[in-house]
C-alpha cells in the first residue's frame, strides 16, 4: 500500500468514477485502474466492482474510505499549519523586561509586531534583571531586556544594547530645577531619593558621591526607578534614576542631567544555546526600530543583526 494507490483510490470515490479519477489525477485510466487493482492486493479485499463498464465501490470501499478522508484530512491540516507558521500567522513568543522599558518603549515595539503579524501570541512579564536572567537561563523565556552585570552573561547572548544616562528628577518649583546639570556637590544638602544599593546603578550612584567626598542626605532607597518617580512626584526629594522612566508621569517632573554620568544600560538578552524563533528576529526587529526612531530611548551601542 503506497500513497499513490491510496490517491487514485480516493479520487474514484470522491469523483464517482476511474474516468473522473484518471482526469482529476491528469494520468490515464489504465493506470488508475492498475492502481486500485494493487491496492486491492495489498489491503486483501475487493474495493470497485467492475459492473457493465462501471466501478462500484464495495461496503468495505466506503468504510475504507472514511478512513482514507481522515488521513487526508490530517495532511490538509498539516499543511495549513505548515503554512501559518511560515507566515508568522501561528506562532508564540515570550518576553520578560525591566521596569523603564515597560511603559512605553516595549509596548509601542509590541503593538509594531502585532500590526505587522496578527497571528502572534506574545506574552509579558516584568521583572528585575536579575529575574530575567534567571528566567532566560531556564528557557522560560525568549527575550529578555534588562541590565546584565559581571558573570551573569556566561550562557547568555547579547542581541543589542542601548546607553543612556541617568537624570536627576524633581518637582518644577524646586531651586536646581533649572540648572543644566546637577553634580554631587550640588546636592550635598538636598533630600535624595536612591535607587537600593543591589542594583547596577544604586551601586554606581553611591561610588560617584563617595568618588566626589559628598555623604549624601539620603531619606528613601528604593526599586525600580518608577518607585523613586514617584516619591520625587510627591515632594519627597530628588531622585537618580533613568532617563525614561520619568515620562510616565508627564510634565510634573523636571529632569537634568548628572554630573559625572551614571550610565544606565540596556541589553536585549536570550539564551546562548537556543535559536531565536522567527517570531522572536520579527519582535527583536521591532523593538530595536522603535528605539531607532526614538533618540531619547537610548544610543545603539551593540546590535548583532546591524
Amino acid at each position: 500500500m503506497n500513497q499513490k494507490q491510496i490517491n487514485a483510490f480516493r479520487m474514484v470515490m470522491r469523483h464517482g468514477s476511474i474516468t473522473a479519477a484518471a482526469n482529476a489525477l491528469n494520468v490515464s485510466q489504465p493506470a488508475v485502474s492498475r492502481l486500485i487493482a494493487d491496492l486491492e492486493r495489498a489491503v486483501g479485499f475487493p474495493l470497485l466492482l467492475r459492473l457493465g463498464g462501471k466501478a462500484q465501490p464495495t461496503p468495505e470501499a466506503h468504510e475504507f474510505f472514511q478512513e482514507v478522508e481522515r488521513m487526508f484530512y490530517g495532511f490538509d491540516r498539516l499543511a495549513q499549519v505548515a503554512a501559518q507558521i511560515k507566515d508568522l500567522r501561528r506562532a508564540t513568543f515570550r518576553v520578560a523586561s525591566m521596569p523603564m522599558v515597560s511603559f512605553e518603549i516595549l509596548p509601542r515595539a509590541m503593538k509594531r509586531l502585532a500590526d505587522l503579524s496578527p497571528g502572534i501570541s506574545i506574552t509579558h512579564n516584568v521583572h528585575t534583571s536579575p529575574r530575567i536572567i534567571d528566567l532566560l537561563a531556564s528557557h522560560q523565556v525568549d527575550l529578555g531586556i534588562g541590565q546584565s552585570f559581571a558573570g551573569s552573561s556566561d550562557n547568555l547572548e547579547v542581541l543589542a544594547a542601548y546607553r543612556t544616562d541617568c537624570v536627576c528628577i524633581m518637582l518644577a518649583d524646586n531651586p536646581l530645577a533649572s540648572r543644566p546639570s546637577l553634580t554631587p556637590l550640588d546636592l550635598k544638602d538636598e533630600p535624595l531619593i536612591s535607587l537600593t544599593y543591589r542594583t547596577v546603578t544604586g551601586s554606581v550612584i553611591a561610588q560617584r558621591f563617595a568618588e566626589a567626598g559628598i555623604a549624601p542626605r539620603i531619606v528613601a532607597e528604593t526599586q525600580p526607578s518608577y518607585s523613586a518617580c514617584g516619591l520625587a512626584a510627591l515632594g519627597l526629594g530628588v531622585a537618580i534614576v533613568d532617563p525614561i522612566s520619568p515620562g510616565i508621569f508627564g510634565n510634573s517632573l523636571r529632569t537634568v542631567p548628572f554630573e559625572p554620568k551614571i550610565p544606565f544600560n540596556f541589553q536585549v538578552l536570550k539564551p546562548a544555546d537556543a535559536p531565536l524563533s522567527r517570531a522572536g528576529r520579527r519582535f527583536l526587529d521591532e523593538f530595536v526600530a522603535t528605539i531607532e526612531e526614538r533618540p531619547d530611548y537610548g544610543q545603539t551601542i551593540h546590535n548583532i543583526y546591524a
